[in-house]
């Protein structure tokens, strides 16, 4: 058992791999730092004992629990959804780039491989419980290509950039700026009603049903600076994708994560900006350290409102969620229009 040691820092850890002598031999190892309580736990039900029972900070988890090679990941995925306070470390048995990337949608903070010391395993549950990612160069870059390819990936018929309208495309610009609807509102003389209708007629002309597509979609198809020139207007002209770029540092400056992804993929690829590899990795992390910090306040504010509802409303809450969860995106403009409109809300 840990030692109850009641240090005001204290990093609670949960260790968890495929057998008892393993894991034992891990938490021992762990146990040696004097800010870790450390809680073991050698097989799937054993981890969903511990989280629900202890107050954790971090939990490494190997990728093979209960025998299976894939297990941890399935574990890791259900900590994601159901205690997301928790930071993930998987203990990777292959460093393959598909198990790599499958571990970081899985929702993992840090991917540990085992020909790394016990001393190192500390400095990466120090690291990701202090909000950090744990990842070597190799690991990193196949997270940052796989961000890159997945944010800047969807086609986009040129014929629906040509359909906005000057004020629309207005609007886009805005939006890039960082600013909300009111703020939008305010600068182009508006109601927020009328820049929500806006936004509804964008979304439904590009197929896009949130802010956050409409972004990239505008970050790939210079939006923002095409004026009376036409949808192509900014291509290959320098000031247009200067103005742009300074558009997406001066809103990720302001600490919004869509600019601040923005800024991260403009770096990753060379696209209006210098390619640097370093900038687009500082940008990711400040993003996702702001995504993380938006998904404490919705945690928080979940608790709130479970401490109005019976167990069995929270259980039919949860599955109706599963159930929409389930269901395909729908892509075509009529299908996406309630979904737009939500979008547009916010």
């Amino acid at each position: 058992m840990p030692r109850d040691r009641g240090a005001a820092k204290e990093i609670r850890v949960l260790v968890a791999h495929n057998s008892n002598i393993q894991t034992q031999l891990l938490a021992d190892a762990l146990s040696r730092d004097s800010q870790f309580a450390v809680f073991p736990a050698s097989s799937s039900a054993a981890v969903h004992d511990v989280v629900n029972h202890r107050a954790l900070n971090v939990a490494v988890i190997s990728s093979v629990l209960d025998g299976e090679p894939l297990q941890g990941l399935n574990v890791v995925r259900q900590l994601s959804t159901s205690k997301p306070a928790i930071r993930t470390v998987l203990l990777l048995d292959s460093s393959k780039r598909e198990i790599i990337l499958e571990a970081f949608r899985a929702g993992v903070r840090g991917v540990f491989s085992p020909q790394e010391s016990l001393e190192t395993l500390c400095r990466c549950v120090r690291q990701v419980h202090e909000g950090q990612i744990w990842a070597d160069r190799q690991q990193m870059s196949y997270a940052v290509e796989e961000m890159a390819g997945t944010a800047g990936g969807r086609g986009i018929d040129p014929k629906a950039l040509d359909s906005l309208s000057k004020r629309e495309r207005e609007v886009v610009q805005r939006l890039a700026e960082g600013l909300s609807n009111r703020e939008i509102a305010e600068r182009m003389g508006l109601s927020q009603h009328t820049i929500k209708n806006y936004l509804f007629r964008i979304f439904d002309k590009l197929g896009v049903a949130s802010r956050m597509e409409l972004l990239f979609l505008a970050m790939a198809h210079p939006l923002a600076n095409q004026g009376s020139g036409g949808p192509h207007a900014a291509a290959g002209n320098p000031e247009a994708a200067h103005t742009t770029l300074s558009q997406y540092q001066a809103a990720a400056e302001k600490g919004t994560p869509e600019a601040q992804l923005a800024l991260a993929r403009f770096y990753c690829q060379g696209e209006g900006a210098p390619k640097d590899p370093q900038a687009a990795y500082m940008w990711y992390l400040i993003s996702e350290n702001a995504i993380h910090q938006m998904r404490d306040s919705i945690t928080h504010a979940k608790r709130k409102v479970a401490e109005l509802l019976s167990t069995d409303e929270i259980m039919e809450a949860q599955q109706r969620a599963a159930e929409r969860l389930k269901k395909p995106v729908q892509t075509s403009s009529h299908a996406g229009a309630t979904k737009a409109w939500s979008a547009a809300k916010s």
